[in-house]
């Protein structure tokens, strides 16, 4: 008799605790599989609620969540987590920081980065804390939270994005001091601006930056260097970044001839290269900009971007141009949006860096950057920001 796959609402902050009984119980093979949906998200537990077929399943290794993706390249896909991939991740992860500790959630854990923090601490057999969010991210509810963390023996851990970092080190306080307290902070969600890194690094906080996704149980590359269970293949000096090892997803939710996945091996869709030993992801394959004929990937104009003065976050991405084929366009949150930063200077320094094509030819001052999914720019929003 097949299994089903059943939704989980899983609450925001604190109360994201509720959901661990649950949890604990489908890293044992017990009950049906969970889909962490956010609320009563109808939609996704229409998509892909239902009985597991046997290509879904295992008696030998029950899946155990089916992580909905949060659709980068078109509508969510339910990635397929076994028990056995979860806990190769967060056990691997244990043996990189130093050990198991206490975790602090800070993240929704409807997401797969999130929810790894839950799983991390049942392993552990700490129980964790959240970060209160009804409201938002605000730095002294992260203070709040981390002191009762904190106040346990062991080693102390959290996870966040880097919107969320850079707001405790804006914030500086009560937040800014906790933070420096953990004995490691894994940072994923996004690509990591070089200078918040050298910002986090400077003021005394452990940052372990992290690259994985859904289909990886979460980051398996920390600090540009795979987990112990970990592979990491790059085709071609610079080229497409593919994963294996045991912490791989088993595929997709309704879709058993998934091209991603093939011999083992996961095409993640990213491009990267190796630098001194470590990976470098150059971002999606699906965001590189073809501009008068020359490829312009956007992560290393976006780190020439932010290195700049008064640039706080930036995200670049190619729009629609009749003469151009793509023009590249630069969205912008300036450090103080009442004196944004000149942009003849910012094409310049991109052009002195990286060359004349990269310059952006636009650029839009923003507030905030549009995300969706955990700390990701919205480049569908941007792109339609810029259009109009």
């Amino acid at each position: 008799m097949s299994r089903s796959l059943q939704p989980l609402p899983v609450p925001p902050g604190a109360g994201a605790l509720d959901v661990l009984p649950a949890l604990e119980r489908a890293l044992n093979g017990e009950g049906p599989a969970l889909l962490p949906v956010q609320g009563g998200d109808g939609s996704l537990t229409e998509a892909l609620a239902g009985p597991l077929t046997s290509a879904e399943d295992s008696a030998e290794d029950p899946t155990a969540l089916v992580i909905a993706t949060s659709g980068s390249t078109g509508a969510p896909k339910g990635v397929l987590l076994a028990a056995s991939a979860l806990r190769a991740s967060a056990e691997a992860t244990h043996r990189r920081l130093g050990g198991p500790g206490h975790w602090l959630l800070a993240m929704p854990a409807h997401h797969i980065a999130g929810i790894q923090v839950l799983v991390r601490a049942l392993l552990a057999g700490t129980r964790p804390d959240a970060v209160d969010t009804a409201d938002g991210f605000r730095p002294d509810r992260f203070a709040a939270a981390a002191q009762r963390v904190l106040a346990a023996d062991g080693p102390h851990y959290t996870a966040l994005v880097p919107t969320q970092l850079s707001r405790l080190i804006n914030a500086g306080g009560d937040g800014l001091a906790a933070l420096r307290e953990f004995d490691a902070v894994l940072l994923g969600g996004a690509a990591t601006p070089p200078a918040l890194l050298r910002r986090a690094l400077d003021d005394g906080i452990r940052v372990t930056t992290t690259y994985g996704m859904s289909e990886t149980s979460g980051g398996c590359v920390y600090d540009g260097q795979p987990l112990d269970v970990a592979e990491v293949r790059v085709d071609g000096e610079t080229g497409p970044v593919l994963l294996s090892g045991p912490m791989l997803a088993r595929g997709y939710r309704h879709r058993p001839d998934a091209a991603a996945f093939t011999g083992g091996w996961f095409r993640t869709g990213d491009l990267g290269r190796w630098q001194d030993g470590r990976l470098e992801v150059l971002g999606r394959a699906d965001d590189m900009i073809i501009t008068g004929g020359v490829n312009v990937a956007p992560l290393p104009v976006e780190r020439v971007l932010t290195e700049q003065p008064g640039v706080r976050e930036a995200c670049v991405l190619g729009v629609p141009d009749p003469e151009w084929g793509q023009a590249v366009v630069a969205a912008v949150v300036p450090t103080d949006r009442d004196r944004p930063p000149a942009e003849p200077e910012l094409r310049a320094a991109v052009r002195a860096r990286l060359n004349a094509a990269a310059a952006p030819k636009r650029f839009a001052f923003l507030p905030e950057l549009p995300l969706r999914g955990p700390g990701k720019p919205d480049r569908r929003a941007l792109a339609a920001l810029f259009r109009g």
